[in-house]
């Protein structure tokens, strides 16, 4: 038994087919059958049923697979585990971010990072909250960066910044008449919301209590798949929608009068790096931290004086 068989197993398990495992692993296809077959008779078990099409593991190749993927990954630690111990900063970060923080936080730090750190490749995907908690559980993410807290035993937390909610509303609406506003001000029939599956939307009912009220309905339901579309909204269609704060550094002069901050203890979402248990890259998360939190205004870092939104 070696890596490679390994690879080999994984790679087809991925695929399900036997062609396109090899051509993904680089080798021809009867190499590739032929290293699986060996490991098949090492261990006296067939890994995979090859009557079926495409292919399948066998309920013994399942397991087999499973621990193949977790030795892969215990052996590609080993070299970070290395490089930690050297001091050494290089290699890959792969990195899950939530949609309604990526366009917002990283043009912050991530241009500076990069230069700060130029033997550090680093791969950004926007993701929602559980394809990076799915992705971090089986070794295709390193980190994420998204709301918290998750109440995950799992997954290790470090907090950046509390990142309030704001008001974004038409000039018609009653409540833009006050300074400050309490989350009752808002008339949630005309409150224009993320689609599902967004952790913002998750607070945003809570914050208004939306799972608590009957709605009236309307002869337009519209459920949006980015901040910038709830702002557009609210500007075409008039009503109210909810903003993150770092996200009114992208308004206009003339679109910020339309902002409204609530009174406090003031609503905010925690935003933090999240990793998945047993990780080794530690000191690339410390200084990514250390970078985010180095680019974030001060009055953000504190949860003073605020009160964190839940998700679930």
């Amino acid at each position: 038994m070696n890596l490679q068989q390994l690879e080999y197993i994984v790679a087809v398990d991925n695929h399900r087919h036997f062609a396109k495992a090899s051509a993904k692993c680089f080798v021809t296809q009867p190499t590739l059958s032929m290293m699986i077959q060996k490991l098949e008779e090492e261990l006296n078990v067939k890994i995979f049923d090859r009557s079926k099409q495409p292919v399948v593991p066998t309920e013994a190749g399942t397991v087999v697979v499973a621990q193949a993927k977790i030795i892969l990954q215990e052996a590609k630690r080993m070299k970070e585990v290395i490089q930690e111990l050297k001091g050494e900063l290089k290699g890959e970060l792969k990195i899950g971010i939530i949609p309604t923080v990526a366009p917002y936080l990283l043009p912050l730090f991530l241009n500076k990072f990069l230069k700060k750190y130029p033997l550090l490749k680093i791969k950004i995907t926007e993701l929602n909250t559980e394809q990076i908690i799915e992705k971090l559980k089986h070794h295709n993410l390193d980190a994420g960066i998204l709301a918290t807290p998750l109440n995950n035993v799992a997954i290790k937390e470090l907090p950046l910044y509390y990142e309030q909610f704001v008001v974004y509303a038409s000039k018609e609406e009653k409540m833009m008449k006050k300074k400050l506003l309490l989350p009752s001000d808002i008339d949630t029939n005309k409150l224009w919301l993320l689609e599902e599956g967004h952790c913002l939307r998750a607070q945003v009912l809570n914050l208004c209590e939306l799972r608590k009220k009957e709605l009236e309905t309307s002869n337009l339901e519209y459920e949006a798949g980015s901040i910038d579309t709830l702002k557009k909204m609210v500007d075409m269609n008039k009503g109210i929608t909810i903003l993150p704060e770092l996200a009114i550094k992208e308004l206009s002069n003339s679109d910020k009068k339309q902002v409204r901050h609530f009174k406090p203890p003031v609503p905010v979402r925690e935003i933090s790096i999240i990793t998945y248990h047993h990780f080794v890259k530690q000191r690339m998360i410390d200084v990514l931290k250390e970078e985010i939190i180095s680019s974030i205004p001060i009055e953000m870092l504190s949860a003073k004086k605020k009160e964190v939104t839940e998700i679930m």
